[in-house]
């Protein structure tokens, strides 16, 4: 079967009325039956084409009406299925609905910002805005792309020019995190629907706000999941002819990994990705869990590699680099492999960045030490340094996402101060410095949400945002807004090079330097470009003060500081060097330096 004609399957609109096409290649006989023929329990029957397909003209099917699939079995069983291929349903036990794609775009196509200048803003659309909250705290509905666009300027404010959303596939229920797509096609109805995706990504774009989504292929459903056994056939009582029906069936979501060496699967897969990026003119996708797409167990071990995964993978990333080359598509893979990175013809994966779990887990470790003296700065170097495919940009960098704050563990302010958030210093404290060192390091820094806020607990589908706290730590606020007006506006933050100069483990103070590359052509001149600069970070990862530090490498004379996290947010224009500092040596300069303190210093002309 050509790629065509797998890929012509779904609903195609007539001068009047439909075509259908179907994949059922073991049923017995399919039937179309909807609205349109008041649910007649014959329904339009198919014609089933030699390559498994069934095919159809309905010419009183119209938009917006419901319809469904009747298939009947080998056996003679009848099944009541939905259609795979559907933009909206009722609801996950619902029935499709037809969905013509005539949405009315503006004439100007958005540009996304330039990854080395992205700063992600991870959320989940169910909790961002939520409005319907009950006497018990929690929602009575979820939050709606509608209410999320309501945010969307409070996120200009912020500084963030790129959200990454949590699954909108139709998931089983109103409430979920998203990952349980029971309809990949399908955008969950009670968030909105396709046009309400649209107006958000609309709304985004208007704002300079690139929309990344996170999408789902390690594995379907398992519940509400009509592609489960679709046309009646399977083999040792598994999902039938979306999955693998032998051992790689298996997931820590259920015998639901889809069966990546069927040419109608992959296809289903691409058109799936494609779709997005297309119709819904989202700039990137984020895949959850790469390595329970090429590997059953999700390890290395080479007796569980799906070889069919990886070419999958390969063949999606490339075409998405051919045909979208300004878009980004990032891995989950956490298993610090230089190759999903890699370039596919040299390979790789072929994945723009992979979250970076050398980053996370030792910034995490080191911050919610109960001791001091227990931080180790050689573990901070590290995450700091770390690079995949010679790039630093190959990675996002963070210290909250949903999976680090939820699944046993917590937000980060709530593993430092375990049910105390709100009053415990130390959370604010270190909770900055989580946020200096992802916002400054090398790499895509991302945010989840309210973690500018300091939200407290984990992460759960019915815990909405609480957005009083933004005049509850409103210096805390300041200081990210701050830290990302840097990371976008400053080139220094934008390459690879960062220098460790100043490592005092005994005091626990960590320095650094970020630069703007210079071409060969300036470097051989003994030149620098006027939009050359450094800056130079200043961390105090210990609850002590230090006056009169002596801070080497430093020279008071050209630094300007521009940030200054001293207990809360301050003006930098506050910061004054202490007192004798000129009569150092250039080298080995005095400061003073408060306790968690942070501190950004831009090199003066």
């Amino acid at each position: 079967m050509s790629k065509e004609r797998i890929a012509s399957m779904g609903l195609f609109k007539l001068d009047k009325g439909y075509e259908v096409a179907l994949w059922a290649p073991n049923a017995k006989a399919v039937a179309m039956r909807g609205e349109f023929d008041d649910w007649s329990e014959k329904g339009v029957a198919l014609t089933l084409e030699n390559d498994g397909i069934w095919t159809g003209q309905i010419p009183l099917l119209k938009n917006h009406q419901k319809y469904q699939f009747s298939i009947t079995t080998q056996s003679g069983d009848v099944l009541k299925r939905n259609d795979p291929r559907a933009r909206l349903l009722t609801n996950s036990v619902g029935a499709s609905v037809v969905y013509d794609d005539d949405y009315q775009w503006p004439e100007k196509t958005f540009q996304m910002p330039d990854k080395s200048a992205l700063v992600i803003y991870e959320l989940h659309i169910g909790t961002f805005n939520c409005k319907a909250i009950g006497e018990n705290g929690e929602p009575n509905e979820p939050g709606t792309f509608k209410s999320t666009i309501e945010k969307l300027d409070y996120l200009v404010k912020l500084g963030i020019n790129c959200i990454e959303v949590m699954p909108v596939n139709e998931f089983a229920g109103d409430f979920s995190w998203g990952y349980n797509p029971a309809y990949p096609f399908a955008v969950e109805e009670a968030y909105g629907g396709p046009d309400g995706l649209k107006d958000l990504v609309r709304e985004a774009h208007a704002r300079g706000i690139a929309v990344v989504l996170d999408v789902v292929y390690n594995h379907f459903g398992p519940s509400d999941l009509h592609l489960w056994q679709f046309d009646g056939w399977s083999e040792n009582n598994k999902g039938g002819i979306y999955f693998y029906n032998d051992w790689r069936s298996d997931t820590p979501w259920g015998d639901t990994r889809p069966d990546y060496g069927r040419p109608e699967v992959r296809q289903y897969i691409y058109d799936n990705a494609m779709m997005w990026l297309e119709e819904f003119r989202l700039d990137g996708l984020r895949m959850d869990m790469i390595p329970y797409m090429r590997s059953v167990s999700g390890s290395e071990h080479p007796d569980d590699a799906i070889e069919e995964a990886y070419d999958l993978i390969r063949w999606l990333n490339s075409e998405i680099a051919s045909r979208h080359p300004g878009k980004i598509v990032v891995a989950e893979d956490l298993h610090g492999n230089d190759f999903v990175t890699d370039k596919t013809k040299h390979g790789g994966l072929g994945y723009t960045a992979q979250w970076d779990a050398d980053f996370v887990h030792p910034i995490r470790d080191v911050l919610t030490q109960p001791e001091d003296d227990s931080r180790d700065l050689n573990l901070v170097e590290k995450a700091l340094t770390r690079q995949y495919s010679g790039d630093s940009l190959s990675r996002v960098v963070y210290v909250e996402s949903h999976d680090e704050v939820a699944n046993g563990s917590a937000r980060l302010a709530e593993e430092i101060a375990p049910g105390n958030v709100d009053k415990d210093y130390f959370a604010r404290q270190r909770s900055a410095i989580g946020a200096a060192l992802t916002l400054t390091a090398p790499g895509i820094p991302m945010l989840f949400q309210g973690q500018e806020l300091l939200e407290d607990l984990w992460f759960d589908d019915k815990d909405p945002i609480d957005w009083a706290r933004k005049d509850q730590f409103p210096q805390l606020h300041q200081a990210y807004t701050t830290l990302i007006s840097l990371r976008v506006h400053h080139p220094s933050l934008h390459g690879d090079e960062l220098n460790i100069t100043h490592m005092d483990h005994d005091n626990k103070v960590l320095a650094y330097t970020r630069d703007k590359s210079v071409t060969n052509e300036d470097d051989i001149n003994g030149q620098v470009n006027e939009g050359d600069e450094t800056l130079l970070v200043v961390i105090n990862f210990k609850n002590q003060r230090l006056d009169h530090y002596i801070l080497a490498d430093f020279d008071n004379r050209k630094w300007q500081c521009i940030f200054n996290w001293n207990n809360g947010y301050h003006d930098p224009s506050e910061f004054t060097f202490a007192d004798g500092a000129h009569e150092h040596s250039d080298n080995n300069q005095m400061i003073n330096i408060s306790e968690y303190q942070v501190l950004i210093f831009k090199a003066r002309c």
